[in-house]
């Protein structure tokens, strides 16, 4: 337990590890997020493990916390499509090869959209596909996200990812990266109740689980199902119950991740606000 705040914003990784670090110093953040490839599409640049050892000594001599590469949005594993779920496989496969290079980190995906099969079947495809990627070895944990159960979308109760979870054998390289935009969109108080939630969530998944956040404003009411973020402050969660969960002691340590509609020197204000309302909570 750690009551030091870890706290970043997704950041482009289109120029390597250490311009990301850099960038996330520039605004006060000691973490980050980053999309392993193209997010609407499948292409992953070269990594360059020089730059990523100069990454790893810049975070080491900052004190970054965990960070989070996230998963394209395009990839489903539990897709009707076998071309879809194949392509599932293949990025999965190679992206959490490529994490080596920044080893001990957290790799977060989407669990996907079940596209009429349903949630049973669905959550049989996620699993398969887990046992076909995950490996002994990998030095990474895989973070399934909190959805917001729009659609036919996994995710968006509690059982389903513990569903996931039971039937994946490498499951102690299985962690939850949980959202507050989502989780509340999906029906959860997180605004009004965090401690109900978060019990809710030990006695379902396991508070042990629960590797990251990311910290969301919603656009959407309690149990909307919508999935659609706001800045800090300026949805229906308000700062005030965004500052809860920073500061509430059993999420203490979590890397928090901004994906807050914001541009580089608006996450700098957001991480700024944050820490000094959680400071004077403390």
């Amino acid at each position: 337990m750690t009551d030091k705040l870890f706290i970043g914003c997704h950041l482009s990784s289109v120029k390597g590890f250490e311009h990301m670090g850099r960038e996330a110093l520039s605004i006060g953040a000691n973490t980050l997020q980053f999309f392993t490839r193209n997010p609407r599409g499948g292409r992953a640049k070269d990594i360059d493990p020089e730059d990523a050892e100069r990454f790893l000594a810049l975070a080491r001599e900052n004190g970054f916390g965990k960070l989070v590469a996230h998963a394209p949005y395009t990839l489903n594993p539990c897709s009707a499509t076998e071309k879809v779920r194949a392509f599932a496989y293949t990025a999965m496969e190679d992206d959490l090869k490529r994490m080596e290079f920044i080893p001990g980190n957290y790799y977060n995906f989407h669990p996907g959209s079940h596209v009429g099969q349903g949630t049973e079947k669905g959550i049989e495809l996620i699993t398969e596909l887990l046992n076909r990627v995950m490996r002994p070895e990998q030095t990474t944990t895989v973070l399934l996200e909190t959805m917001a159960g729009k659609g036919s979308e996994i995710g968006g109760r509690f059982e389903e990812l513990r569903a996931i979870i039971d039937g994946v054998e490498l499951d102690e390289k299985l962690g939850v990266c949980l959202d507050t935009c989502h989780v509340s969109d999906a029906g959860y108080d997180i605004a009004g109740d965090l401690d109900g939630v978060l019990e809710e969530f030990d006695k379902v998944i396991g508070l042990s689980r629960l590797r990251a956040l990311h910290i969301n404003d919603s656009l959407n009411p309690l149990g909307a199902h919508k999935d659609r973020h706001a800045r800090i402050g300026e949805g229906t969660l308000g700062l005030e119950a965004i500052v809860r969960v920073i500061s509430h002691p059993q999420l203490a340590g979590l890397p928090c991740i901004l994906e807050t509609p914001n541009d580089l020197d608006g996450y700098g204000r957001e991480i700024k606000l944050l820490r000094e309302s959680r400071q004077d909570r403390l």
